[in-house]
Order: C-alpha cells, then structure tokens, then sequence
C-alpha cells in the first residue's frame, strides 16, 4: 500500500517517492491585469517551494492545469512555463503531467522528456491520478486511492458577527459506489488544494454548494464522512459537522429565491 502524506504546510503531496502538486495556472497574473490588477508573477516562488520541499523525491506528478488561458495562451504563459519545467527537470528524474482543463496546446510550452498524460487520467501501482474535470477511464478507476483536483478545495470559517475567511484545505474520504458507470472504484479519494495560492479556493463546506468535477458529488463520495484538513495538518473534522451558509444563501433564505 502507497505511503500517501501531505507536505507539511504546503499544498502538496508525498506518495512514495513521488511528488504531486496541481494547478499551477502560470500566467494567471495576466489574466488579472485585464481586470485592473498589477500584480508580480509568482512563477519563481512556486518554483522554489517545489524545490525546497522536494527532499527525497524523485518524480512529479502535476494534476493539470500548468497554464491559466483557456482558449488561448498569454506571453507570460510563453515566457514562464518552458524555463518553470527545465530547472524541474534538472531536479527530477521524471516529471508527469495530466492534462487539465486549461491545458490547450500544453505541448507547446513543456520540454522534451516530460510525458504529458491524458486528462482520463494515470496510475502508478495502486494510486490513481486525475485532474478532475472529466471522467477517469476504468485502469484509473481500479486504484485503491484516487488523487484528484481541479475543485481547488477550501474551508470557510465564520465568526460570531458573520464574517467569513477561507483557507485551502485537503479532502479524504471513502468513495461509496462506481455510480454505474464503474464496475469497480477506488477504496479512499483526496482532492489537492491549488498549489497557486493566488486563486484563493471553493469553500467545499457551504450548504447546498456546487461542485466542478464529474465525481464529486454524494452518487460516487461519501462527502458528508469526509474529513477536512488545513495545510498544517490540523484535521478539522468531517464535512458534515463544519457546514456553513455563506452570506449569498443568508440572502436567499431572508428575500426567497431571485429569478434567472
């Protein structure tokens, strides 16, 4: 069975020997300067918290999503992405990326020698690999473990006068059936916060919330046992007992529901 551990204070893991981080989205400060912000790229500093934490792993594995422009692609995009992956590969001895959603053209960007996996996902052993944004096919879906992303989970915490903050948090949990559409499926799932601190995240603890992936939703998860964990590794319980309303549904449940 895989030794699966998070890495101490950041949003990645450690499986085996193996690295795993997900959605990146370099160039995602281009996309905001449209909208009126200035900000730095923070290309370099994810690069030197991947290598500064990598310790004793010889592979990575990014869950998707390296580029933020869909469709399309940014000169930052251009700029950043080709000189992020040579110094990882000075690093590592094998990198593997799985294709995410804002992966268009990805090929364009990765040196030679990194394998870029399709977005149904990859397994190594008994560990499954996904983005999240589409189905996994059925080698994935025979894994005991099933790491996935895209939903850039988070926590919302609430204080006693309605304010609200959120922090990136880790998800575990059971899966409970293949939904019909698997025969077989994993034992135990993990949604991977953004490793981009710079898109904040989806607070997974709002009641009546939405979620983006195809498998994320209480046909195929046991979301309600799940349990939640901040980057420190504070384990704050399962889902189910830290629900919150955020101010939207507040508003709701007070006026009724408001017309398309």
């Amino acid at each position: 069975m895989a030794d699966i551990q998070p890495i101490y204070g950041i949003p990645a893991l450690k499986v085996n020997d193996i690295m795993v981080i997900s959605d990146l989205h370099i160039g995602v400060e281009s996309h905001l300067l449209k909208k009126g912000f200035n900000l730095t790229s923070k290309t370099k500093d994810m690069l030197n918290c991947i290598l500064e934490n990598s310790n004793d792993c010889d592979h990575l594995i990014v869950l998707g999503d390296v580029k933020d422009s869909v469709p399309g692609s940014s000169k930052q995009e251009y700029r950043e992405i080709p000189d992020f992956f040579e110094q990882l590969r000075e690093r590592f001895s094998n990198i593997d990326i799985v294709r995410g959603n804002h992966d268009t053209n990805i090929e364009d960007f990765i040196p030679s020698g990194i394998r870029i996996r399709p977005s149904s996902g990859m397994r190594i052993d008994d560990v499954g690999f996904i983005h999240g944004h589409t189905w996994p096919n059925e080698d994935v879906m025979r894994s005991d473990t099933l790491i996935m992303a895209h939903e850039h989970p988070a926590v919302m915490f609430k204080d006693g006068v309605g304010n609200q903050t959120t922090e990136p948090c880790w998800v575990r949990g059971n899966f409970i059936s293949g939904g019909g559409r698997y025969e077989t499926f994993p034992k135990t799932f993990i949604i991977t916060p953004s490793f981009n601190r710079m898109l904040g995240g989806s607070p997974m603890n709002i009641c009546n919330g939405n979620f983006l992936g195809p498998l994320i939703n209480e046909t195929f998860l046991d979301l309600d046992n799940a349990h939640m964990f901040l980057l420190d590794g504070i384990d704050l319980g399962k889902r189910k007992d830290i629900m919150v309303k955020d101010r939207y549904e507040m508003r709701n449940l007070r006026r009724g529901p408001r017309g398309r």
